[in-house]
């Protein structure tokens, strides 16, 4: 598991150096796509190693978007718990999908849940 983190941090390193992406969101978008990808690994693909998670990333109109896809059955994300609430605040897990909205300018699931979209705004 460790071993993908380090190849996601690659990855968004790589992009930050190529497409000269400010410090400002490179947090952002560190803590968003690795949680996202071990959202995919943990829930999407119950660490099954023969199924994959693909992470791509495109640059349009002054905004850099990750996908992320899983081969899992997908979840229903119109029904998730408030992490931040009272009720929840002992619970280890539903942060994930909270941090993602909240470090992301725009966060899109697609095919059932299967496939996550990341989009952050890049300052002009």
């Amino acid at each position: 598991m460790m071993e993908n983190i380090r190849i996601v941090e690659s990855f968004i390193d790589n992009a930050k150096d190529t497409h000269n992406i400010s410090d400002d969101i490179y947090g952002n978008i560190m803590i968003a796509v690795t949680e996202s990808v071990n959202n995919a690994i943990k829930h999407g693909n119950k660490e099954d190693k023969r199924k994959k998670v693909n992470l791509s990333m495109e640059m349009y109109d002054n905004k850099i978007r990750f996908l992320v896809e899983d081969e899992g059955i997908g979840f229903d994300f119109s029904n998730l718990i408030d992490p931040t609430a009272p009720e929840n605040l002992e619970n280890p897990g539903g942060r994930g999908i909270f941090l993602m909205r909240h470090l992301s300018d725009e966060v899109n699931f697609n095919k059932n849940g299967k496939s996550v979209e990341l989009i952050f705004y890049m300052s002009a």
